[in-house]
């Protein structure tokens, strides 16, 4: 499965992508789009945890790209939290969006690598996420 991470406006890893390569390979993804949902099952606005992830890719060719990946956290306290989008990379749109406001997807070159590593880390090596993976 070829997934691109060159020449990207953020510096997708290879690892990262090989992640993502073999997650769908083991799936047998069909379709031209798919979205991919990694969810901490203990995650909630009381007690924390680690915070969902979705991301989509749409195939062009023989090769996925990425079109966004999006971090979410709760927002606010008690039972009117709801989730929000903490961090937001849409490749295709070309920018970046946190609570803060919304930027040119070229200034999150260094958020963009530590988040890639903690989640890789999240994922990976403490096994925290259940993940759904929808296709179109």
């Amino acid at each position: 499965m070829n997934i691109q991470y060159k020449e990207l406006a953020l510096p997708v890893s290879k690892r990262f992508s090989n992640a993502i390569a073999e997650l769908l390979t083991q799936h047998q993804i069909t379709g031209d789009s798919i979205t991919i949902n990694f969810r901490d099952p203990n995650y909630s606005a009381e007690s924390g945890g680690f915070h969902p992830v979705e991301m989509r890719l749409e195939k062009y060719g023989d090769t996925w790209q990425f079109c966004y990946i999006t971090d979410f956290t709760y927002v606010g306290i008690g039972p009117f939290a709801e989730l929000a989008k903490d961090l937001d990379f849409d490749f295709q749109a070309g920018v970046f969006q946190n609570l803060h406001g919304l930027f040119p997807i070229e200034v999150a070159l260094d958020i963009y690598q530590i988040w890639e590593g903690n989640f890789l880390h999240y994922w990976q090596a403490l096994n925290v996420f259940t993940i759904q993976i929808s296709s179109d």
